[in-house]
C-alpha cells in the first residue's frame, strides 16, 4: 500500500511534477520549497477572487461571498494604509471565530502587515503582554475582548481601536463598520517572501507564550502541503483500485470549529478552504450539539479538530438523529488521533474517512498527514512528513538515529518559522542550522512515516523506565466506559513518578479503578497502568486550543483522593 503511494510522492514532486521540489537558501539554510509557491500571500489571496458569488464565510444567518469578501478586505487594507499602516508593520485581531477575523487577516497580509493573533482566553496581563512584545499598530476587538482591555488601555494610548459587532459605539473606538467604508482600493505594498504574515504565540501552558514568527513563504508553503497530502493519497488510492481519475472534487465545506488565532483553524482549515473555493462555517465556540447541527444544515463536507471534538461527536446519545452523512473527512490536529477512534471514525461514519494532521505552529501547520485507508492501515501513525520538510529523529546529542529508533523529531523546511519575535535566545535554542527541535519523541518507520510516541515534557520516568503518556491514553481511550482521558507525571519518593490518569466517563457508564488498571495491562507492561486513577465529574480542563491541561490537573489532583 505505501509503496504505491511513494511511486505517486515521487512522481508529483520530482522535475516536472505539480509540486516539484526545489531547494532554496532560506534564513541562511538552503531547504526544501516548492519550486512553483506563489511569491506572498497577497498573490494567494488575490487569485481566489474567481470564485465570486459562491459563499465563502458563514456564521448563523449570515453569508458572505468571495465577491464580498474581497470588496471588503480592499476597503480593511485601505483603512489601515490611510491610519499608517505599512509594509511590515503589524496589526492585531482579538476576538472569537466572527467571520470579520478572515477578512481582517486577509486585507492585512495582503498589505504587507503582519497579524497577531490574540488569544480570546487571556486575561488582561496577558494581552498586556502579547501587545508589549509585538507592538501592533491597530487593534481590533470583539466586545469581550474590548471590555478586558480597558483595564490596561492607558498603557497603549498609541494603538488605534476597532470594535467588531459591538452593541453600540464606545468613545476612542472606530466601528468596523466605519472601516468598510473605505474606498475598495489595494494599497501599493512590497512583499517579500520571508517577510512575516502573522504571530502566533505558542499555547503558554507552561511559562510565557512566545510569538513564532510565521512568514508568507512558510504559510503557502503549508497550504501547498496540505493541497499535496489530500491529493496524493487520493490518487494513491485509485491506483490500489486499479480506477480511473474521478471528475475534480466539489469545493469543500469546513466547519470552523478552533480557534482563528491558531494554526490548526486559519493556517490549515480556513487557507485550504480558501484555495479550494470552499465555504468556512464559522462557530461562536465549541458545541457538540450545534456541531452537528450545523454539519446537517450547510452540508459540511470536513471536520478538522482536536480528536475530542470528533471523539464526543460520535459518542454523543444523539449521533444517530442527525444526517452526517455529508461529511467526507473526520480528524484533525492539536493533538495525536487515538487509533481507538480512527477505527471508531472508520466504522461509524456513513460516509467520512479518518484524518489526522500532525504539526505545530512552528511549522505554520503541518508536519504529516494520514488519512482514509492509509490512516486504517497504520493508525498509530500521523504519516510521512510533507513534501517541504526533512525529517529526522535524533539521540540527546542531536545525532541522527536509524529506522525505528526513539529520539526527538527534528524537521527542515520551507514552512518553518523564521524565529521567534524578540526571543533569539529561544530561537537559538529550538533551531539549528535550520533544524527545528519539535520536543515530540517518536521514531521514523521504513516508509517514511512518523510514529509519536509523546511530547518529551510530558514522559514519565518511572525508575529509570520512560512511560509516554500518550501510549497509556491511548489504551485507557479503548475503554468503553472513558469519554475523557489525561495522563501525567505524580512524584513518587521511591520511583521517582509514578503515572497518573485523570478520567472522565461516559453517561450512564462505570468502571472501577482496578477494572481500567486491568485493561491497560491488557494492552501494556504492566508497570506503565497508571497507579493513581481520578474519577472527575466534569469535562477535562483544556487550553484554547481544545488540549487538555495537564498542569491544571496536577496541580488540582490530590493523591490521597485517587483511587
Amino acid at each position: 500500500m505505501f509503496d504505491t503511494l511513494a511511486v505517486v510522492w515521487d512522481e508529483w514532486t520530482g522535475p516536472g511534477g505539480p509540486f516539484e521540489i526545489t531547494r532554496r537558501v532560506i534564513h541562511g539554510v538552503e531547504q526544501r520549497d516548492y519550486k512553483a509557491a506563489p511569491p506572498n500571500l497577497r498573490a494567494f489571496w488575490q487569485s481566489t477572487e474567481g470564485h465570486g458569488a459562491r459563499d465563502y464565510l458563514v456564521y448563523q444567518g449570515e453569508r458572505i461571498s468571495y465577491a464580498q469578501a474581497h470588496e471588503q478586505t480592499r476597503s480593511i487594507a485601505q483603512f489601515l494604509a490611510q491610519n499608517g499602516v505599512k509594509s511590515g508593520d503589524r496589526i492585531a485581531i482579538a476576538m472569537r471565530n466572527y467571520p470579520e477575523w478572515m477578512l481582517i487577516y486577509w486585507a492585512a497580509v495582503s498589505m504587507g502587515a503582519s497579524v497577531v493573533g490574540m488569544n480570546a482566553w487571556w486575561v488582561e496581563e496577558e494581552m498586556a503582554y502579547a501587545l508589549e512584545d509585538a507592538k501592533p499598530t491597530v487593534l481590533f476587538l470583539d466586545q469581550e475582548r474590548l471590555a478586558r482591555f480597558q483595564a490596561i488601555a492607558d498603557r497603549f494610548e498609541e494603538v488605534t481601536l476597532v470594535g467588531v459587532r459591538l452593541p453600540v459605539d464606545q468613545a476612542g473606538v472606530v466601528p468596523f463598520e466605519e472601516v468598510l467604508q473605505c474606498d475598495s482600493v489595494w494599497p501599493d505594498a512590497e512583499i517579500e517572501p520571508d517577510q512575516d504574515a502573522c504571530i502566533f504565540y505558542t499555547s503558554g501552558t507552561t511559562g510565557k507564550p512566545k510569538g513564532a514568527q510565521l512568514t508568507h513563504r512558510s504559510c503557502i508553503a503549508n497550504v501547498l502541503n496540505l493541497v499535496f497530502m489530500t491529493g496524493v493519497q487520493a490518487e494513491g488510492l485509485r491506483r490500489l483500485a486499479g480506477a480511473e481519475s474521478g471528475a475534480a472534487a466539489s469545493p469543500p465545506v469546513a466547519l470552523v470549529a478552533t480557534p482563528l488565532f491558531h494554526v490548526t483553524a486559519n493556517n490549515c482549515v480556513a487557507y485550504l478552504a480558501t484555495l479550494a473555493g470552499g465555504t468556512l462555517v464559522h462557530m461562536y465556540k465549541w458545541d457538540v450539539v450545534e456541531a452537528m447541527q450545523l454539519i446537517e444544515r450547510e452540508k459540511v463536507t470536513a471536520l478538522s479538530a482536536v480528536p475530542m471534538m470528533s471523539r464526543e461527536i460520535i459518542l454523543h446519545p444523539d449521533f444517530h438523529n442527525y444526517d452526517l452523512s455529508s461529511l467526507q473527512s473526520m480528524g484533525g490536529g492539536g493533538a495525536a488521533l487515538q487509533p481507538d477512534l480512527v477505527h471508531k471514525i472508520d466504522q461509524e461514519m456513513a460516509s467520512a474517512k479518518p484524518n489526522t494532521g500532525y504539526g505545530m505552529t512552528e511549522t505554520s501547520g503541518i508536519i504529516s498527514s494520514l488519512g482514509a485507508e492509509f490512516f486504517v492501515n497504520k493508525p498509530a501513525s500521523c504519516g510521512r512528513a510533507v513534501p517541504t520538510l526533512e525529517a529526522q529523529c535524533v539521540n540527546a546529542d542531536g545525532q541522527p538515529l536509524g529506522v525505528g529508533e526513539i529520539g526527538e523529531l527534528w524537521v527542515r523546511g520551507s514552512n518553518v518559522i523564521k524565529g521567534y519575535l524578540n526571543r533569539p535566545e529561544a530561537t537559538a535554542e529550538s533551531l539549528t542550522d535550520g533544524w527545528l527541535h519539535t520536543g515530540d519523541v517518536a521514531y521514523i518507520d521504513e516508509d517514511g512515516c512518523i510514529f509519536l510516541v509523546d511530547r518529551a515534557k510530558d514522559m514519565v520516568i518511572r525508575g529509570g523506565e520512560n512511560v509516554y503518556c500518550a501510549e497509556v491514553e491511548n489504551a485507557v481511550f479503548s475503554h468503553d466506559a472513558v469519554a475523557e482521558c489525561a495522563v501525567f507525571s505524580v512524584p513518587d519518593d521511591r520511583l521517582g513518578e509514578e503515572v497518573g490518569a485523570a478520567v472522565y466517563l461516559r453517561p450512564g457508564k462505570s468502571v472501577s479503578a482496578d477494572a481500567l488498571r486491568d485493561h491497560v495491562k491488557q494492552q501494556l507492561a504492566a508497570f506503565k497502568a497508571p497507579k493513581y486513577i481520578w474519577f472527575v465529574q466534569d469535562p477535562l480542563p483544556r487550553n484554547a486550543n481544545g488540549k487538555f491541561v495537564k498542569r491544571t490537573l496536577q496541580d488540582t489532583l490530590a493523591v490521597a483522593n485517587a483511587q
